[in-house]
């Protein structure tokens, strides 16, 4: 494609000669018939070293590169010229006769099943859905248009994922909540016989977790991006847009608003509610609700700068202590023989 027409598609403005640009590549190794970006200034020296044709820049930085694309927000315009040269994995044309759906499924016509795919009774999937090999998908279940789902998926019965939700290879969808009674012997299952809701446009991390609800609803916002290896138990509730980085782990009945970021390894107790806007930083243990617009860290989860601060006293401890103990002995080499400890 040519910069100039790639320019024309992102709606950006380009400077220098025209050129075939064959793809997409980092800062530092890009060839000459490619497009890189730059986004933070600390980078800036790598400009002079690199082979990229064509560089998205901010408008200031310019005249630093032949060719750049002038962009007020570097990542997010390079971001979409890579969707542009991106080519989708599983380009096999569909082989619905080599899966295994029941007669009482809807498959829309323009839907793409690959071989060895299971698909139970009254499901439905919707236009444009690629489902990849060794994929369950079982009774009841709802695709929306254009969802990707990759291999090794497991969606169990009665989950409603709605349009262009991504899910990557071993996740799974529905399983059943953690949930059991002693019965003063030993442990009694509670069947858990909610379901799963996935709104639109959530992206699901490999080998993530989604259990069902135990009754009702285990619901994930619209918007909402989910990293590898994360648990979700049953009856949480996130809002819009949120971020859930890998290996953090939702107890059940926990309320996420919306733009929730939980870093990596967070670990929430349930029944709890985290508001809008809140932030976690990465393995926080939340033991508590948590107000709209908070900034958290630590174990237990605290506000962020009093975690900060304490953390920058934690390496002084043993030195603080060995203080504090030379200090008390020399308060008590000063007093007077006789003299009371409160004195």
């Amino acid at each position: 494609m040519m910069l100039s027409e790639l320019a024309a598609r992102l709606g950006l403005e380009h400077t220098g000669d025209d050129l075939d640009i064959k793809g997409v590549n980092a800062l530092e190794n890009a060839g000459p018939g490619e497009l890189s970006f730059i986004s933070d200034s600390k980078y800036h020296p790598q400009l002079k070293h690199t082979s990229a044709g064509a560089v998205v820049i901010r408008p200031e930085h310019a005249d630093r590169v032949r060719r750049a694309l002038k962009s007020n927000n570097p990542y997010l315009d390079f971001a979409r010229a890579v969707h542009i040269f991106y080519r989708p994995q599983g380009e096999q044309a569909s082989r619905p006769d080599q899966a295994c759906i029941h007669p009482a499924a809807d498959i829309d016509p323009t839907a793409v099943i690959h071989p060895m795919v299971f698909i139970g009774a009254g499901t439905r999937i919707g236009a444009g859905c690629r489902i990849f090999p060794h994929t369950y998908i079982g009774e009841n279940v709802t695709l929306g248009r254009e969802c990707l789902i990759y291999p090794q998926v497991s969606i169990m019965s009665d989950s409603l994922i709605k349009d262009r939700v991504i899910i990557h290879p071993g996740a799974v969808i529905g399983s059943d909540g953690f949930g059991f009674v002693h019965d003063g012997e030993k442990h009694f299952k509670i069947p858990q016989v909610g379901r799963v809701v996935v709104e639109e446009d959530v992206e699901i991390g490999a080998c993530t977790t989604i259990d069902r609800a135990s009754l009702g609803e285990t619901r994930i916002g619209r918007g909402t991006k989910i990293d590898n290896m994360v648990q979700i138990a049953h009856n949480v509730t996130t809002g819009q847009n949120c971020i859930l980085i890998s290996q953090v782990g939702i107890s059940g009945s926990v309320r996420l608003g919306s733009n929730v970021i939980l870093g990596g390894q967070v670990g929430v107790a349930g029944h709890l509610t985290i508001e809008d806007n809140c932030r976690v930083a990465a393995k926080s243990g939340v033991g508590r609700s948590l107000p709209a617009d908070t900034d958290a860290g630590g174990i237990p989860a605290m506000e962020h700068t009093t975690f900060l601060r304490n953390a920058i006293l934690l390496p002084k401890l043993s030195q603080m202590n060995k203080r504090i103990r030379q200090l008390e002995k020399e308060i008590q080499a000063m007093k007077k023989p006789g003299q009371g400890e409160d004195q």
